[in-house]
């Protein structure tokens, strides 16, 4: 049995990548309907070796529809959310703007799945370095809940989209050349430089982007009182998002049980016996969904503290796969 299913921001980068995802999953797609701006419709984009053009999105696109990826804004999605869910749709989307909604599921599959069956006709896919952060520190919420986390995340230019990846390549250009660079896409020169601002200022001092970290946390972990200080950073990296968590549990957790854990839990990895360090970077977990972990110690400051680093691919593992594996998990069933 295949299914229908459209992708709403096919051309963006995101779309396009679970596109990938669709076909590299082998999720059986009897129609592939590819949705963008009047702009991108036209354009053509291959999938298992045929060409599918993309089409102008509107209220009626959504008609016979079994399944809907979102990889748009929230206004987009906001828009038309309506017409998917009264289509008959399932709407996964990889927006923030259903991400607190009592009623809409925010799930990443290893640790949360059975809540996107709970759905009613919408599931959200969490932000990207929730997701990442969430597989990586999935193993250990399981052996004892999380108090407390405090963050630091080094998030990639491509985080911002195609804008953030050709302002660092001008950038780095520019001052090869000798020329001033020109800060566009980013508040400041990103080149030979990190950014500790992403999202916007919130009342508290923190970011919007920061602030998603125990938001949804909480959430998918089912821990309404998790609190989390985080710090999110931009660095001239392309691709795959690393973040450093110091988290706090309620038993002590020791190191070992806690790398055994991590190595056994789905979609989680220690660094590679044969790698020489024990620490991943963004290029070991660029084009793939797996979040590796590294660098286990203990707090010095708590009796019950973890110390990692993790790494993973925010195109990907945080943004479009996560969307696929949730598709993939509710036709499973």
């Amino acid at each position: 049995m295949g299914y229908r299913i459209a992708v709403l921001g096919a051309t963006g980068a995101v779309g396009r990548e679970m596109i990938n995802v669709l076909e590299e999953y082998r999720i059986p797609v009897d129609e592939l309907k590819l949705l963008a701006s009047a702009r991108s419709a036209g354009q053509t984009v291959t999938f298992c070796g045929s060409e599918v053009a993309v089409e102008e999105t509107a209220e009626d696109s959504f008609g016979g529809m079994d399944f809907v990826l979102g990889a748009v804004q929230n206004p987009m999605s906001v828009r038309f959310a309506p017409a998917i869910k009264k289509s008959g749709a399932v709407y996964i989307d990889n927006s923030s703007a259903f991400r607190h909604d009592s009623e809409v599921p925010l799930v990443v599959p290893e640790i949360n799945g059975e809540d996107a069956f709970a759905h009613k006709g919408i599931i959200a896919n969490p932000n990207c370095s929730t997701i990442i952060t969430m597989v990586a520190i999935g193993a250990l919420a399981k052996l004892s809940p999380i108090r407390t986390m405090v963050a630091s995340t080094y998030q990639a230019v491509s985080g911002a989209g195609q804008g953030g990846l050709e302002e660092l390549s001008r950038q780095l250009d520019d001052l090869h050349e000798g020329r001033t660079p020109e800060a566009k896409t980013f508040p400041a020169q990103i080149a030979m430089n990190v950014l500790p601002y992403i999202g916007s200022y919130q009342d508290n001092g923190y970011t919007s982007e920061e602030m998603k970290l125990q938001n949804e946390g909480r959430k998918i972990l089912h821990l309404p009182d998790l609190r989390v200080s985080c710090t999110c950073v931009r660095v001239p990296v392309m691709r795959s998002h690393s973040i450093s968590v110091t988290l706090r549990t309620e038993r002590k957790i020791s190191v070992e049980e806690a790398k055994a854990a991590i190595a056994a839990f789905p979609g989680a990895a220690l660094m590679p016996a044969e790698a020489d360090r024990d620490w991943p970077t963004p290029l070991d977990t660029s084009g793939q969904d797996t979040v590796y972990v590294g660098r286990i110690r203990e707090d010095l400051t708590d009796e019950n503290g973890l110390c990692l680093w993790c790494c993973g691919d925010q195109v990907r593992k945080g943004a479009a796969s996560n969307a696929v594996q949730i598709l993939k998990l509710l036709v499973g069933r």
